[in-house]
């Protein structure tokens, strides 16, 4: 059986270097690579306590299929990511400090905590952390 593991996930954005500040500044996310490729970039990030660990590409919404997943998704409350954080509540407390927009504020939910927010860049992202 192949054993596949987790290498490089997408995000689908609307402005790479705007992604890449959110990402950076208010998730705590380090680049990894940042290379030009014709009009974009290849763009990814990783956690700072993981260097060699999963890849968040922040990828061009160019893609007409990938805008209407992106603004799909949105506009029905579903994230496209989902992060590990060690405190939902004071993650959540940090970023709405920083100005970042909440839409699920922390909740309970069996094992687990959750908040919803969003990326400024087409995307809901919830933050996650055991209860």
């Amino acid at each position: 059986m192949v054993k596949a593991r987790l290498h490089v996930m997408s995000v689908f954005v609307d402005d790479q270097e705007k992604a890449r500040g959110f990402y950076t500044d208010r998730l705590g996310f380090v680049v990894k690579h940042d290379i030009p490729l014709r009009e974009y970039r290849w763009l990814t990030l990783v956690s700072s306590d993981a260097p060699d660990g999963v890849e968040l590409l922040l990828e061009p919404d160019e893609n007409p299929a990938a805008q209407d997943y992106t603004r799909a998704l949105a506009e029905q409350g579903i994230p496209a990511a989902s992060f590990a954080v060690e405190d939902v509540d004071a993650a959540y407390e940090e970023l709405v400090a920083a100005g970042v927009t909440f839409l699920q504020a922390p909740t309970t939910g069996g094992p687990v905590r959750t908040a919803v927010l969003d990326d400024t860049c087409g995307n809901l992202v919830q933050l996650v952390s055991p209860v």
